[in-house]
């Protein structure tokens, strides 16, 4: 007797369906984020979103996930060079890039009033925390090399990650204008961290020329 294999999940599809589903929220609110609705942003079935998601928890967590592997994906694709300084200034501008990109899933990773009366466990606020690690490493060669005064790479990690974190909420909500724009105040706030922990300010002034130099600035 022949069997039926399962219906397995179409990675493709699942991007596709967690993108909307941000979308959704972002623009509409929770009460939008219904199976049909969602199907129909993709021209999927419902049976689709079914296959892929058991319900609005698991959908919610799977967009967080993957705001995080974008994230991550875009940061480690910044190439180490041999000026961490330049790096770090690197990993700012990526940081805002994917962002930019990615609104509507970065309006979620981080639990905002967008998920309406869903809920973030502990675990899931902590899940992105890898992120950080490529950061990390840029700072600790940073002291490593005597570009960056001693201290905690971790703290100054996090003190960047704030400052950024804070920065691009803002701009997604178009709250920075002219003359402090979003590009005044990502320089301005950049320049005076790596500053204020030991970095050269014409070192950092050159850096951010630099990083700014690719595709991928805003």
């Amino acid at each position: 007797m022949s069997t039926v294999s399962p219906r397995t999940a179409n990675p493709a599809l699942g991007v596709q369906l967690l993108e909307a589903a941000a979308q959704l929220l972002a623009e509409e609110g929770p009460a939008a984020l219904s199976t049909r609705r969602l199907a129909a942003a993709v021209g999927a079935s419902t049976t689709a979103v079914y296959t892929h998601f058991g319900g609005k928890s698991d959908l919610v967590r799977a967009m967080v996930k993957e705001g995080f592997r974008l994230l991550d994906r875009r940061l480690r694709e910044v190439p180490e060079s041999s000026d961490p300084v330049t790096d770090i200034c690197s990993l700012g501008v990526a940081y805002r890039c994917n962002a930019l990109e990615h609104r509507h899933l970065y309006g979620v990773m981080f639990g905002g009033a967008v998920l309406g009366g869903f809920s973030l466990t502990t675990e899931d606020r902590q899940h992105g925390r890898y992120t950080l690690n490529v950061l990390v490493r840029a700072v600790e060669r940073g002291m490593e090399t005597g570009r960056l005064h001693p201290g905690d790479a971790y703290l100054v990690a996090h003190q960047l990650w704030v400052a950024l974190h804070g920065l691009v909420t803002l701009e997604l909500g178009d709250y920075l204008v002219e003359p402090y724009d979003a590009n005044v105040c990502f320089e301005a706030q950049l320049t005076g961290l790596l500053v204020s922990v030991g970095a050269a300010r014409d070192t950092v002034a050159a850096a951010l020329r630099q990083s700014c130099d690719g595709t991928d600035a805003p």
